[in-house]
């Protein structure tokens, strides 16, 4: 398919929007956007394509669409910021904040265990209400009255989407605010981002429709969707599917505030929140968190060479994807994201992803509303960072 790409790019970045450009001609992309910011300046904010096939509405320069677990960023960093401001310990026990949480062997459970997908409720094992991820009291008791799939703080196993309420809930017990409206006040606000945990009444930006992955039948499945299709109790099926039926292109589920996968933006608005994360903790006279805070942000504080739920090698930053590169796996090119050493930030189910790299002063992301197969980046992901990391070499 050939697209329309409209945006700018400084005239270094021009081979990005030729990458961008054949996503569409040569990937099955449908509607798109990326943007990269380097030491402050936007060298690239491009869009492009349709943003809904059935009506053939383009995608527009204001376009946003769900990001999936790219929100989880944003509620770590919600976090972090709480953090750093002496109001949240990391290594406190999560009883001292959230007593009703350390129950049925879940009373040794810390901050930080939450942060590194280890508190061990990465499902509910009992069928979620009709509605369940739009109610978030009930989805706080729900997390409450689980038992840990594993003892809490003995191994890691990605919390797909009960990670934005159980760090979420952290937040609005501390700050007194809900996890979006306090991603509101302190960051998206402040920063002018178009990223919001629960769309607000009165935002008009258009929203692309979520277009469901298309299996490749002569695709290797990951060992993470083989155990998906076949035991229907496992984490892999219970935290994918058992959700009560959670439509992500609903009107009023983009105003319930799901922390862990609910989150609506667009390349250009992810970049805000990362570019302060890229400079030291401040940008434009917006400061999010200290430059102390930010250097432990971007270490690995976990890892394990198999994940309980995605099964296979993961590296995470309290709250932050690392790179992970699993190619070499069955199925790996489905479980992958490779982006710099010292980047974090997080991958979005399908194929979104927004980070920022201190070593590069780099803050990138790209979002889509076709999604691809598997739960970290794809080809058309990988590509544009690929070809962003090539482009800022030349120069080094």
């Amino acid at each position: 398919m050939t697209a329309n790409i409209g945006g700018t790019t400084t005239a270094k970045f021009e081979r990005l929007k030729d990458e961008f450009a054949r996503n569409f001609a040569e990937r099955g992309e449908v509607g798109a956007s990326v943007c990269v910011s380097v030491n402050g300046e936007t060298v690239a904010d491009l869009w492009g394509g349709v943003a809904d096939p059935a009506t053939n509405t383009p995608w527009e320069r204001d376009t946003i669409s769900i990001v999936f677990s790219c929100t989880k960023a944003a509620t770590a960093l919600c976090a972090h910021i709480l953090i750093d401001r002496g109001l949240l310990k990391l290594h406190a026990p999560v009883s001292d904040y959230w007593p009703e949480f350390a129950q049925n062997g879940k009373e040794a459970t810390t901050v930080q265990m939450m942060l590194n997908h280890e508190s061990a409720v990465p499902a509910l094992r009992e069928p979620v209400k009709p509605g369940g991820y739009l109610d978030w009291d009930y989805m706080i008791k729900r997390l409450e009255d689980e038992e840990p799939f594993w003892e809490p703080g003995t191994r890691n196993g990605y919390h797909m989407v009960s990670f934005g309420w159980t760090v979420g809930e952290l937040v609005r017990r501390v700050s007194g605010k809900s996890l979006g409206q306090f991603f509101q006040v302190e960051v998206a606000g402040p920063l002018n981002a178009d990223f919001w945990i629960g769309l607000p009444d009165d935002i008009t930006h258009p929203i692309a429709p979520i277009i469901m992955a298309t299996p490749d039948p002569s695709a290797e499945l990951s060992p993470f969707t083989k155990k998906l299709l076949t035991d229907p109790q496992s984490i892999q099926a219970l935290s994918f599917l058992n959700s009560g039926g959670w439509n992500q292109n609903d009107p009023i589920a983009h105003k319930a505030e799901i922390g862990g996968a609910g989150g609506l933006s667009n390349a250009r608005g992810q970049v805000a929140m990362y570019e302060p994360l890229a400079l030291g903790g401040s940008h434009k006279g917006v400061t999010l968190v200290s430059p102390e805070r930010l250097a432990h942000m971007g270490q690995v504080s976990t890892a394990t060479q198999i994940d309980a739920t995605l099964l296979a090698p993961t590296r995470f930053a309290s709250g932050f994807m690392k790179s992970m590169d699993n190619r070499a796996y069955p199925g790996g090119d489905q479980m992958s994201a490779v982006i710099g050493d010292a980047a974090f930030g997080h991958v979005g189910a399908g194929g979104s992803i927004g980070f920022a790299d201190p070593d590069y002063g780099l803050a990138f992301s790209y979002t889509m509303n076709q999604m691809g197969m598997g739960l970290l980046l794809n080809d058309r992901g990988q590509s544009l960072v690929d070809a962003t990391y090539a482009i800022l070499n030349e120069s080094r």
